[in-house]
């Protein structure tokens, strides 16, 4: 997971050194501009990916309760 949010902070860092390259820029602004939006966009990335997965996580486990409770349920009811 972490090589897709490397490889979408490098495409920003590319974009955005192309859009700056053209704006007659000196070299070293380009740059230093081109790496902090690399910076930001990985972590705001990173930051998403990791909200996203507990969240997955956090219904997976949900669900695996809820299960268990209903078979727990239905193994109350089956043995009356």
């Amino acid at each position: 997971m972490h090589k897709i949010v490397l490889n979408i902070g490098l495409l920003a860092f590319f974009i955005s050194l192309i859009i700056f390259s053209q704006q007659n820029i000196p070299l070293m602004d380009v740059f230093f501009r081109a790496f902090a939006i690399f910076v930001i966009v990985t972590f705001m990335t990173g930051v998403l990916v990791i909200v996203f997965l507990k969240a997955v996580a956090k219904a997976m486990y949900e669900k695996a309760i809820q299960k268990q409770e209903s078979m727990i349920m239905g193994n109350e009811n089956n043995g009356q």
